[in-house]
């Protein structure tokens, strides 16, 4: 569908690639790529494939990441900061781990090249981290000094907690890694304090989230109807879940294990309510008669 839209309306693609609002929004494609790969290598040891996967998933990387950010740059027309900063900037982070997350699980295949593929991986992991903190700076102080409404408070705005969370399960892998691979091993109390930082970031935000959505929906009585973006929602939560799995395992900390236990219930419940509403739009569009 998007080779199709890049052939038929190749100048809207283009224009829609440098919005500040809608441009960030195409690093989903790097993302889901990487983390289908991730899949294939963890449930089916599908590596010839994931590694496909990958390679595509690295060259979007670096033609979106320089095209888009470039763009917002040099362009002259430009929105103005509050209208053009929100929580979908951070799929640039979410891209950027799912990349470095598929390079660390293919590096027991790469031979040779092991130790190549996992110190790009860290760079990578590294890169985000710092595109993390340089983005939710910005959205942070969107937050607290503009005046923020109700319908400014999109469902996007959960990848503030989901950027940080794939950010720690990049981290996770990276430190199971570290054995028998000598630079990752002299790293390992720096890995593991970074990996910690992303996990409490990400849980800071779980609670700063849910009072906002109650102030957008209980006191500034924000109708609650389905809406695409909030699939956005869905998958900081999922991830979350993972990677508290991932961290207790590696690092030894039991105690962290009930938290992923409880929160893989409300990952599937907020994905079977995306989902329910989903239905419910398409059973509108299908078989309401629409006025004329």
């Amino acid at each position: 569908m998007t080779g199709a839209r890049l052939a038929l309306y190749p100048k809207q693609l283009f224009l829609d690639l440098i919005d500040h609002g809608r441009g960030v929004g195409f690093f989903t494609v790097v993302a889901g790529t990487a983390v289908l790969g991730s899949q294939l290598v963890v449930v089916y040891s599908q590596y010839r494939l994931a590694f496909a996967l990958w390679c595509l998933a690295a060259l979007l990387w670096v033609l979106l990441t320089y095209t888009i950010f470039t763009a917002f740059t040099v362009k002259q027309q430009k929105p103005s900061f509050a209208e053009g900063i929100n929580g979908a900037w951070l799929l640039a982070v979410v891209a950027t781990e799912a990349v470095s997350q598929l390079a660390t699980l293919l590096s027991p295949t790469a031979g040779v090249h092991q130790g190549q593929l996992l110190f790009l991986a860290l760079c990578l992991w590294l890169c985000g981290g710092m595109l993390y903190i340089w983005m939710i700076s910005l959205i942070f102080y969107r937050y607290t000094f503009f005046v923020f409404s109700a319908s400014d408070l999109m469902p996007p705005y959960w990848i503030n907690m989901g950027a940080v969370a794939i950010s720690t399960l990049a981290g996770v892998l990276l430190i199971e890694r570290a054995p028998g691979v000598p630079f990752l091993m002299q790293m390992t109390p720096f890995l593991i304090g970074f990996t910690l930082f992303f996990w409490a970031t990400a849980t800071w935000w779980i609670p700063m989230l849910v009072i906002l959505g109650i102030w957008r929906h209980g006191y500034k009585r924000f109708p609650f109807a389905y809406d695409p973006l909030y699939w956005g929602l869905v998958f900081p939560l999922g991830m979350y879940t993972a990677s508290t799995r991932r961290l207790s395992e590696v690092t030894s900390l039991p105690f962290l294990l009930p938290i992923a236990h409880v929160f893989i219930f409300a990952a599937i419940l907020a994905w079977l309510i995306v989902f329910l509403g989903l239905l419910h739009r398409l059973g509108t569009i299908l078989f309401v008669k629409q006025p004329r």
